[in-house]
């Protein structure tokens, strides 16, 4: 499946973002509906690539774009709920990279979602693949994870 480990537990993702469910996530049913997911994943790795690795979305010649995102649903969220999103980097190319991301109900190990979202940096003006910026870069080194599957 990509490369992603599922089953990991919340130390597995090295870096955490806490996240706030609003009244307008829960759906007719009661919960947190599914596309909300998807915005947890675009906050915590957006959140990332802005404070720590300085990536400018309003000025900067370089841009990411999704390419492709997958979450494999376990348990559901219900505002109010605060949803800890735990990400990491499954693999970082020179001008991709993809993201692994688990939400978590706080204080637990095991996900209640699990999924992947894969960043294309492309020039803002030509939407071309572009070299993604060195300290976005560095930041994303420090959350590349080699899972057993990656070794073997």
């Amino acid at each position: 499946m990509h490369g992603v480990r599922f089953g990991a537990v919340s130390a597995d993702y090295p870096h955490r973002l806490a996240i706030p469910t609003r009244w307008a996530d829960n759906d007719l049913y009661g919960h947190v509906n599914n596309v909300e997911y998807y915005a947890f994943f675009d906050t915590v790795i957006n959140a990332f690539l802005i404070q720590e690795g300085g990536l400018d979305i309003h000025r900067g010649a370089t841009i990411g774009v999704c390419a492709e995102s997958h979450c494999a649903y376990r348990d559901g969220f219900a505002f109010p709920e605060t949803v800890v999103a735990g990400l990491r980097v499954g693999k970082l190319g020179r001008s991709s990279v993809r993201y692994e991301i688990g939400l978590f109900h706080e204080g637990a190990e095991e996900p209640a979602a699990e999924g992947w979202f894969v960043h294309v940096f492309v020039d803002r003006e030509s939407r071309r693949p572009a070299e993604i910026p060195a300290p976005v870069r560095a930041a994303l080194e420090r959350l590349v994870v080699v899972t057993e599957e990656a070794r073997a």
